[in-house]
C-alpha cells in the first residue's frame, strides 16, 4: 500500500491543521494502514519498526475519538521508558494543538507522583504511561480505568523484554472488556501472538514489509549528538570533507526552512526545497543546485523525489527518516555512476538509536559510529587541502607576474617561508570563525547555570549590557538572573539558568546585536 496525503484519510480541519503546522507531507505506511482502521474502531496488531511514525497511527484516532466533554481516561497508552512516553505525549499534544479542551498527561517514574495526582485529579482524557507507574496509580485510586474505550500498547516486545508481562496483563484485566486494543510491536514472538489472542478481537494484522536494498559504494557514518549542537555537527562535517554538492534531509518543511537558513547565516550556499514552494520556485533552486550556484540543498523526502544530480559527494541524515526505506532512498542520491559517497546520520535520543538499529537490519552495509570532528581536525583538513591547491597552481605554472610581489617583500627582509606561512594565516583565517573551544565536549556553567556561545565580541563593539539587553528582551528573562558574561574579541561566552537555557538557545537564534546576526549554541565545558 502506498502513502498517501493526511488529507486522505478523512480527519477533521483541526488535525490537518495541526499536521500542516508539523511540516509533514505526507503520512508514512503505518499511519496510511492504521488510522482508517482505528477511527473505525477496530482491534489492530500492527507489525512495524521504531521511527515509522507509530505515535500518529493511534494518537490522532484517539484525539479525534475523544468526547472533551466527558471527564474520564478514555485512551490508555502504555510505553515501554519513560522517555517514550514522554515523547509520545508531547507528541500527541502537537497533533491535538488546535483541539482545546483535550487533555493528555504522561505518568511514569522519576517524576513526583503528588503532581500526578494534582493533575488527575483535574480530569485527563489520554493518559501516556510506563507500567509501573500506571499501576502504582490504579492502586492508589488515582488513576481510574472505568472509561477507557481505547487501549494502546506501544512497541509491546519491549515492554516484555523489560519484564513487564505480568503489569501490562494486570492492566489490560482492569480496562473494561468492551474497548477497542490497538498493539504495536517489532517482532511477533510467540508471547506477542498470545496477548493478541488473549486481549484482542479480531484485530486488523498490519505488517509494514521492507525492501531489502544495498548501497555497497556509499560509506555510512552516524553520529550520537544533542538535537542542539546538529547545526555546528553539519558545518564541521561540510568543512571537513568539503563535497562538491551535498544533500541535506530533514523530516519536515518547517525543519528544511531551518536547517537552510541557519547555513546560510554561516555563510553557505544553501537553499531549501519542500512542497510549500511554487513550483517556480523549486525548478529555480534545482537549477541553482544542478549548475553549483548552491551547494549544499536542504529538503524533505518527498520533494526530492525525481532528484538525480551525479555530483552529489555527501547526503546528510538531519533527522534520522520515519521510514526505512526512506534511509535508502536518501543516501542512494550519492554514489552515482560508479562513483563513492558519504552518508552521515545525526542520531538524538533513545527513540533514533533503535530506529538506526532497524534501519541496519534492511541494508547490507554497516553503519559506523563516529565523532563529530574537532576543531584541530578540520584546520587540519583544510591546511592539507590548502596545500594539495598551491601544488596544483605549480604545477600549472603562469605565477611569474606575481614573483614580483614576493621579491618586493623578500627585499624588505622577509623571508620566502615567513611570507607563505602569512598568506596561509591569511587564506585559514578568513574561513568561518569558530570558537577555540570544542563545543562537543560538553556544556555547563556554574552550578544550575547552562553556559553559551555566542559569535559576536568586543571586535563588534559588543559588552556586556548589550549581550544582557539582548536576552532579557527576546526571553523575557529577568537581568539580573543572566550570570558570568566573558567578551572576547571574536566571541562571547554568557551564563544562563540551566531551566532557561532552550528558551535563550531558540529566542536568540539570529537575532542581531550591534547590527550584526548572532548564532548561538552551547559552549563546551570549562576546563577546570
Amino acid at each position: 500500500m502506498e502513502k498517501v496525503q493526511f488529507s486522505e484519510l478523512n480527519l477533521s480541519p483541526e488535525i490537518l491543521r495541526a499536521v500542516e503546522d508539523m511540516g509533514f507531507e505526507e503520512a508514512t505506511v503505518i499511519q496510511t494502514q492504521s488510522i482508517p482502521l482505528v477511527m473505525a474502531g477496530k482491534d489492530v496488531t500492527g507489525h512495524s519498526q521504531t521511527g515509522t511514525g507509530k505515535t500518529a497511527a493511534f494518537g490522532i484516532p484517539a484525539i479525534e475519538r475523544t468526547d472533551k466533554q466527558n471527564p474520564a481516561v478514555q485512551t490508555l497508552v502504555l510505553c515501554p521508558t519513560r522517555e517514550l512516553a514522554v515523547q509520545a505525549s508531547e507528541e500527541i499534544r502537537r497533533y491535538a494543538k488546535y483541539k482545546p479542551g483535550i487533555r493528555i498527561l504522561p505518568i511514569y517514574g522519576g517524576q513526583p507522583i503528588e503532581r500526578q495526582i494534582r493533575e488527575l485529579k483535574k480530569g485527563v482524557h489520554i493518559v501516556i504511561g510506563t507500567p509501573g507507574r500506571v499501576m502504582d496509580h490504579m492502586r492508589r485510586g488515582t488513576l481510574r480505568v472505568g472509561g477507557v474505550r481505547l487501549m494502546v500498547l506501544d512497541e509491546a516486545d519491549e515492554m516484555l523484554n523489560m519484564g513487564f508481562r505480568e503489569d501490562v496483563e494486570t492492566i489490560l484485566k482492569d480496562v473494561p472488556a468492551e474497548r477497542q486494543t490497538i498493539l504495536f510491536s517489532a517482532t511477533m514472538s510467540p508471547e506477542i501472538l498470545a496477548l493478541t489472542r488473549k486481549y484482542q478481537k479480531n484485530p486488523q494484522l498490519i505488517k509494514v514489509v521492507h525492501k531489502q536494498l544495498t548501497v555497497p559504494l556509499i560509506e555510512q557514518y552516524y553520529y550520537e549528538i544533542p538535537r542542539s549542537k546538529k547545526d555546528k555537527a553539519l558545518s564541521r562535517l561540510i568543512d571537513m570533507y568539503n563535497p562538491k554538492l551535498s544533500l541535506v534531509f530533514c523530516n519536515t518543511k518547517r525543519k528544511v526552512d531551518e536547517v537552510a537558513g541557519n547555513l546560510q547565516a554561516m555563510g553557505y550556499s544553501a537553499d531549501a526545497l519542500h512542497g510549500d514552494m511554487s513550483q517556480a520556485s523549486r525548478d529555480r533552486v534545482m537549477n541553482a543546485f544542478r549548475n553549483g550556484t548552491v551547494d549544499v540543498l536542504v529538503a524533505t523526502d518527498v520533494a526530492a523525489r525525481g532528484i538525480d544530480v551525479e555530483d552529489i559527494e555527501a547526503v546528510f541524515n538531519y533527522d534520522v527518516p520515519q521510514d526505512e526505506e526512506y534511509y535508502v532512498h536518501r543516501i542512494g542520491r550519492t554514489g552515482r555512476a560508479g562513483r563513492t559517497g558519504r552518508a552521515h546520520t545525526f542520531v538524538s535520543g533513545r527513540r533514533e538509536i533503535y530506529a538506526l538499529k532497524d534501519i541496519q537490519r534492511y541494508t547490507s552495509a554497516g553503519i559506523t559510529r563516529q565523532q563529530v570532528p574537532t576543531l584541530s581536525d578540520v584546520e587540519e583538513t583544510k591546511t592539507y587541502m590548502i596545500a594539495e591547491d598551491i601544488k596544483r597552481v605549480l604545477d600549472e605554472g603562469d605565477v611569474g607576474k606575481y614573483t614580483k610581489v614576493v621579491d618586493q617583500l623578500m627585499e624588505d627582509e622577509y623571508t620566502s617561508v615567513d611570507i607563505a606561512s602569512a598568506l596561509l594565516k591569511m587564506i585559514l583565517g578568513s574561513e568561518r570563525a569558530e570558537p577555540q573551544e570544542d563545543v562537543f565536549d560538553g556544556s555547563t556553567g556554574e552550578a544550575g547555570m547552562a553556559r553559551l556561545f555566542m559569535n559576536v565580541g568586543r571586535r563588534d563593539g559588543v559588552r556586556p549590557g548589550d549581550i544582557v539587553g539582548a536576552i532579557a528582551g527576546e526571553t523575557g528573562i529577568h537581568g539580573k538572573l543572566i550570570g558570568t558574561i566573558d567578551v572576547y574579541d571574536k566571541y562571547t561566552f554568557v551564563e544562563v539558568p540551566q531551566d532557561h537555557a532552550r528558551e535563550v538557545l531558540h529566542a536568540m537564534k539570529d537575532v542581531k546585536i550591534k547590527g550584526r546576526r548572532t548564532n548561538i549554541q552551547p559552549a563546551r565545558a570549562k576546563r577546570s
